[in-house]
């Protein structure tokens, strides 16, 4: 048995959303990456092939993250060797401040999917503790990358430092010396001001259209469709409310052209509204709720997916349902002609 507990995720296993406990738990924690297909257990070194491996959080698998993986295949490559991504099962400041609540830009299952989805030969998941945030960088590279993990070559990210006294890139170097892991410095991606803070305050902003450009895709939010008051279809303009899971990001409040992904695997175009409707006198619970465009479907129950395109307009009050609705059917108008164009 090893002494961290990591879920390990190869390239050919995928997420599923139907969690049918076909994985093995470590713990109450990485059960909720639990999938179908892949081991979540330590594995025995002994019998695991060297890696060249990259480590960090990457929120929201961005194009800086991106970047670093394609380095981290490359060189694989040129080395023979098989890649791998580590990360870890939460934000490593929810363990050293009992107070902070993080707002992430993927979910652990979003993030898993798409760290696979790089191309990368295996994802590691490390349960981070206070155990393991108390590790120096030269124990972390000799107890959890070079004898748990077997990694032979650490490709860093130009910024990316880790242990409790993590100091420079030299110093990196020396230590990888010591525990036998030889330690390459990744180039820096070209375009500036990538990074998954950023891109947080884009969405808190409402520049989801900017934030896609920084991800390399559009943001991206699921949740599961609960039951409503009924006034969207009154109105005419029906909407699915959408339970979003606990600490993920949402963008600030008011109208935005989506993508709505179904659970069938087709898609939509749709108008978003993210906040506490106003003119309801919802008071001050904040909904997310989508008008699917061109749908008649029961959505109740099931999972939906929705792809940030671009801001319509701010939340607002008006001064009758019968103004909000004109309103809705220039958005509708609107939002059509942005997804015609996406």
């Amino acid at each position: 048995m090893g002494v961290f507990a990591s879920a390990k995720v190869e390239k050919n296993s995928e997420p599923t959303k139907e969690r049918e406990g076909k994985c093995l738990e470590v713990d109450a924690l990485l059960a909720n990456f639990a999938c179908a297909k892949r081991g979540c257990f330590p594995s025995c070194p002994l019998l695991m092939p060297k890696h060249i491996a990259t480590i960090g959080f990457f929120d929201g698998v961005h194009r800086g993250h991106q970047c670093l993986i394609e380095q981290l295949r490359k060189r694989a490559h040129a080395l023979g060797l098989p890649s791998m991504v580590v990360t870890f099962d939460r934000h490593p400041r929810q363990v050293l401040q009992a107070d902070y609540v993080p707002t992430l830009l993927c979910t652990p299952d979003e993030k898993l999917r798409l760290l696979l989805e790089t191309g990368v030969s295996e994802v590691r998941i490390l349960h981070f503790t206070r155990k393991m945030a108390n590790l120096s960088a030269l124990e972390f590279m000799r107890d959890v990358l070079a004898e748990e993990l077997q990694v032979s070559h650490l490709l860093m990210g130009y910024d990316h430092r880790f242990g409790h006294n993590g100091g420079s890139f030299e110093e990196y170097v020396a230590w990888g010396k010591e525990t036998g892991v030889c330690v390459e410095l990744a180039s820096e991606l070209p375009e500036k001001g990538v990074s998954s803070s950023a891109i947080r305050r884009l969405l808190s902003a409402g520049d989801v259209r900017r934030a896609g450009q920084l991800l390399g895709r559009p943001y991206r939010m699921s949740g599961v469709v609960c039951g409503g008051h009924g006034i969207g279809h009154a109105l005419g303009f029906p909407t699915a409310n959408i339970t979003l899971p606990q600490g993920k990001m949402r963008p600030e409040s008011g109208v935005y052209a989506v993508r709505v992904l179904l659970p069938d695997g087709g898609h939509r175009g749709g108008m978003l509204c993210i906040g506490s409707r106003p003119t309801l006198d919802n008071g001050s619970d904040v909904s997310v709720e989508v008008n699917v465009f061109d749908f008649s479907g029961d959505l109740y129950g099931q999972i939906v997916g929705l792809e940030m395109i671009d801001r319509l307009r701010d939340e607002q009050r008006f001064s009758s349902i019968e103004a909000l609705a004109v309103q809705l059917t220039r958005d509708e108008q609107a939002a059509r002609q942005i997804l015609a164009e996406a």
